[in-house]
């Protein structure tokens, strides 16, 4: 009887020891497919934190909308369901308006500026802030720089836009940026292919990763190369599940998420020029030249906007167009 106690507390004892080194879960969501940006971001981000962790983390991506649409992952977030994203910055615009500085039509000249400035301390205001809404905010990886795409005309100023119903984000400053250039702006949420093959709508706006990978070239004749937002990825975690990691954890975490995010940066730039070959090599007519003053025109006074009232939105703004001069 003694041994048999004796055997019983030495397995109890390996039972508890092997259950406190179980590999915590990280439950991450994205909306896109395997092979988009937020997704290339998210396989390197679970290959560093698995190494760095030692293990005892392991990452489980839900891409493909899985678990909804990118405002339903954010929801999912704020309760800890799941515990982070790599989500476009547009949806955040309902839960802090803050974000909505980053959206702001032809604000930065280059993706060495939009770094310069979303890696500072500027950046950084944005990520501080979203702890009033339920989010830490880890960094900033990259959609990129959106462009037009339709089905009915080649657009080379902005008057010519006129009517277009273009497939916008459920984002009000995205939606106010193609009213103010005479669009008839829809929002709808991703994906859109069979939206834009049926003729529901007329085009839609994005980086030129999102025409190779969900291959917008077979249903989309016309692309502008507007250039009119630089797009980036906001990565978040759940406040409510970032306040119970240990500090050691917390910093891992912060390191994997960054270095992937860089990677992904660099990786998305580097192939925009065979990306660009390939459309026209698929038959896409494309306007790299349009008269973007034309547009600018057209989006100025969006910053007299309510959407940019608040006083801490609008002060970020000023400080956002000052910086980017």
């Amino acid at each position: 009887m003694k041994k048999l106690l004796i055997i019983l507390t030495i397995l109890l004892s390996l039972s508890i020891s092997h259950n406190s080194f179980a590999a915590q879960t990280i439950k991450l969501g994205v909306v896109t497919k395997p092979g988009s940006a937020q997704n290339i971001v998210a396989e390197k981000f679970k290959e560093l934190i698995e190494k760095y962790s030692n293990g005892n983390y392991e990452v489980k991506i839900f891409h493909s909308k899985s678990i909804g649409n990118e405002t339903e992952i954010l929801q999912q977030i704020q309760m800890n369901t799941i515990q982070m994203g790599v989500i476009t910055g547009g949806p955040f615009d309902t839960f802090d308006p803050i974000v909505r500085v980053i959206n702001y039509p032809f604000l930065f000249k280059d993706s060495a500026q939009a770094d310069a400035i979303l890696d500072g301390p500027l950046g950084k205001e944005i990520l501080d802030d979203l702890a009033t809404v339920g989010f830490k905010g880890l960094c900033f990886s990259e959609n990129g720089f959106r462009n037009l795409t339709n089905n009915k005309r080649a657009i080379k100023n902005a008057g010519e836009v006129a009517g277009l119903k273009i497939r916008v984000m459920a984002s009000p400053l995205h939606k106010s940026i193609w009213q103010a250039l005479g669009a008839n702006p829809t929002p709808m949420p991703w994906p859109i292919y069979s939206e834009l093959e049926q003729g529901v709508i007329d085009g839609q706006e994005n980086p030129l990763w999102v025409m190779e990978v969900y291959k917008f070239f077979e249903i989309q004749k016309y692309m502008t190369m507007t250039r009119h937002v630089y797009s980036p990825h906001i990565n978040v975690a759940s406040m409510i599940w970032w306040k119970t990691l240990k500090p050691a954890d917390q910093e891992i975490i912060q390191r994997a998420i960054t270095e992937a995010a860089v990677y992904q940066r660099k990786e998305n730039r580097d192939k925009n020029g065979a990306r660009l070959a390939l459309l026209k090599d698929k038959g896409m007519t494309i306007e790299e030249n349009p008269d973007l003053a034309s547009f600018r025109a057209k989006v100025a006074d969006l910053k007299d906007m309510d959407l940019f009232k608040k006083p801490k939105v609008q002060t970020l703004l000023l400080k956002m167009i000052e910086a980017s001069k």
